[in-house]
């Protein structure tokens, strides 16, 4: 029998905390850049490469999530198909979660961050649960 998944440690790690928290989700999926060289196209249609972009944002509590699988069955109702889900962790504050501008801000951050490449202070995980880690 194997351990507890990454995924299934954070929420249990989230569930843990002194203060109530929102797990954030930023799922991204490949484009090509418009100014793409020939080689960076030709890279991208053999399903490498090209550049991340947001697709869609939500926040959950982390009781409701059992697992991985739960949250990318989720998505698929309500998102295209993506290539990396970045997870962050919000915290609230004298026994009451983010509020929901405190919540807005942060996904818009996430996006803005994602746009200008500085996700290292994400988890990320691909679509069929293994961790990812970008430099």
């Amino acid at each position: 029998m194997t351990g507890p998944s990454h995924f299934e440690r954070l929420l249990q790690a989230a569930a843990s905390q002194a203060e109530p928290q929102r797990l954030l989700f930023l799922f991204a999926g490949a484009e090509l850049p418009a100014d793409a060289t020939a080689a960076q196209r030709e890279r991208f249609h053999a399903g490498q490469g090209g550049a991340l972009a947001p697709l869609a944002c939500v926040d959950k509590s982390p009781g409701d999530l059992s697992s991985f699988a739960a949250l990318v069955d989720e998505s698929r109702q309500a998102c295209p198909p993506w290539q990396v889900v970045f997870i962050a962790a919000l915290s609230g504050q004298a026994g009451r979660p983010p509020s929901p501008s405190q919540v807005d801000g942060a996904l818009h951050a996430m996006v803005d961050n994602l746009r200008a490449g500085r996700v290292g202070d994400y988890l990320a995980f691909g679509p069929d649960g293994e961790a990812l880690s970008f430099s």
